[in-house]
């Protein structure tokens, strides 16, 4: 065998490559890190962690109005942007340096700068070259621009995240799950935002009642939504407010212009072509089910595949790349029934098949649906009309659930829950035989009784 510097070499420091060189480490392995950025990446730097503090932020504006209607007094209340802003650069802190003890501690060795694949065993640092035995791509994904004159001048969720002040008014240009919860942020932090979507609702690709339920919520909640609109031209103003264009000819003025178009794999510049690894027209890394890519001493996990672009699967990825190389277990990952939420205000969570996917993959007639929708007890005192959604989706001939979907408080953490029922194979009768814990509104899913009928129209 040849003599290498190291047995793995992985590229980038995110949540999936952390887990497979730490892992790869404990077991013993010669493990190098390369990061150009802080040790991290996208979840913990420029995504789910800071936006989540953000979200409970910017939560506490519906709270303050609500307590009211439980006998408390309160005085004037407002944010204090700037010490958010700190609070939340102090927890990232707190967890870069987290990541970096867990890669000590497993031997790990990281180094600082762009890395780029120079042939399938060695990678360049700047001017220092390593080799190993095997490479890891674990570049994650990077914000999408769309290509229109002017998109310079919006930003994106990584700036969005960070923004010296609240503006006045935002512009948000996407409907995904990032534009969603972004619009949901501001808008309790008293922005006007408008959000401009190219289809009928937010949210595409989510059970269609669940994004008709958020979107009327979201509209209630103050935030104009513009569906069937897409962008023409971002231009500035002499004021110095922004001016975007739509294709339809309306034009609508903001002081910021969020880009929330999507993400593409962050593999530019990696020197894939050069190794002969094969890429999708989109740039994602083309792997099989043990994430090996064209080039049997190169593997890629995360969102540089663009398999399922969440922190748990690439994770998942990671420690399954390790069980398969370094503890000669063969493990694929079973990227279905992955639950996943949108932390929009209120929340949109979702795990298993929508109506519209199990009507296409198990026959139209072949579904039951059952489906509630109520007023959360918490918002009765609050005086809040705001109602939860609840659904079901079933297989009629075996009875297993194929989907949950909720839009309400708390729905994250209910339908994490339920995603181990319908990882175990849960069926309805399992569902209706579980004692209901009240009140709660989690309960309700184990007390919806009777199916629509007929089956509802897709």
């Amino acid at each position: 065998m040849a003599e290498y510097d190291f047995d793995l070499i992985t590229i980038g420091a995110g949540s999936g490559g952390v887990a497979a060189s730490r892992r790869a480490g404990m077991l013993g392995a010669r493990v190098a890190l390369c990061e150009l950025d802080r040790i991290g990446g996208t979840c913990v730097l420029r995504g789910c962690v800071p936006k989540k503090l953000l979200v409970y932020g910017a939560t506490f504006a519906q709270d303050f109005v609500d307590a009211a209607g439980f006998g408390w007094e309160l005085g004037s209340t407002r944010c204090d942007w700037a010490m958010l802003q700190a609070a939340k650069e102090r927890e990232l802190d707190r967890l870069n340096g987290a990541y970096k003890r867990m890669l000590a501690d497993a031997k790990v060795t990281t180094f600082s700068g762009r890395a780029e694949l120079v042939d399938a065993h060695t990678v360049a640092i700047g001017e220092q070259r390593i080799t190993a035995e095997r490479i890891l791509l674990a570049t994650g994904g990077w914000p999408l621009r769309p290509e229109v004159p002017g998109s310079e001048l919006g930003i994106t969720s990584n700036e969005a995240l960070s923004l010296p002040a609240v503006p006045r008014r935002l512009i948000v240009v996407g409907g995904g799950y990032i534009g969603v919860e972004f619009a949901g942020i501001y808008a309790a932090l008293g922005t006007e935002v408008t959000m401009v979507v190219r289809g009928p609702l937010p949210l595409r690709g989510f059970d269609e009642e669940a994004r008709e339920h958020l979107a009327a919520l979201l509209v209630k909640r103050g935030i104009a939504l513009r569906p069937h609109s897409q962008l023409a031209a971002i231009e500035r103003s002499d004021d110095g407010s922004l001016v975007v264009r739509l294709q339809s000819g309306d034009v609508l003025l903001g002081d910021q212009v969020l880009l929330a178009t999507g993400r593409g794999p962050n593999t530019r510049g990696l020197g894939l072509e050069r190794v002969g690894v094969e890429c999708r027209p989109s740039g994602a890394i083309a792997v099989n089910e043990f994430s090996q890519s064209s080039v049997a001493s190169i593997y890629a996990i995360g969102d540089c595949t663009d398999r399922i672009n969440l922190t748990p699967v690439a994770i998942a990825e990671g420690r399954a790349f390790v069980e398969t190389v370094y503890r000669n277990n063969p493990t694929p990952v079973r990227h279905e029934l992955v639950p996943t939420a949108v932390f929009s205000m209120p929340p949109l969570a979702a795990v298993g098949l929508s109506e519209s996917e199990a009507r296409a993959r198990h026959g139209e007639d072949a579904i039951d649906i059952y489906a509630t929708m109520f007023r959360p007890m918490k918002n009765t005192l609050a005086g809040r009309e705001e109602r939860t959604f609840m659904k079901l989706v079933v297989d009629r001939g075996s009875q297993r659930v194929l989907g949950c979907h909720m839009v309400g408080a708390d729905a994250p953490e209910i339908i994490q829950g339920l995603a181990v029922a319908l990882t175990a194979g849960a069926t309805k009768a399992d569902f209706d035989r579980t004692l209901a814990l009240h009140p709660t509104a989690a309960e309700e899913f184990v007390l919806m009784r009777e199916p629509r009928r007929p089956p509802a129209a897709v």
